[in-house]
């Protein structure tokens, strides 16, 4: 269990995570996850076990494409960046989260 001020990503919203990442750039898995961490200053985490599975989901549907290549480190790794089907995925994904605050903020204000 992740400590109290640490949130593990929620089913649904990894791949809205993964794909508004990848667009600002191509980049390896392992840099994936340490995007989403920065962007949401150490907030969000996303653990390799839940990324790579979802990372080839993502690819499978043709929302992302794959190739090899050497990180700033030297060491050969999977890149993976966005794919026009994935720009308009990210639209989608995007839109179905606006609702998805919208209608939890309505059930937050039903419950006072």
């Amino acid at each position: 269990m992740p400590p109290a001020d640490k949130l593990d990503v929620l089913q649904g919203t990894l791949d809205l995570l993964i794909l508004r990442t990848l667009q600002w750039g191509p980049q390896h898995g392992h840099g994936i996850g340490q995007a989403i961490r920065a962007r949401t200053d150490d907030i969000l985490q996303v653990e390799h076990g839940s990324l790579y599975p979802a990372l080839h989901r993502l690819r499978r549907a043709g929302w992302i494409e794959s190739e090899w290549g050497v990180t700033q480190n030297k060491q050969r790794a999977k890149f993976y960046r966005l794919t026009a089907r994935g720009k308009k995925q990210l639209v989608e994904e995007e839109s179905r989260w606006r609702l998805f605050v919208k209608v939890m903020a309505r059930m937050a204000r039903t419950q006072e």
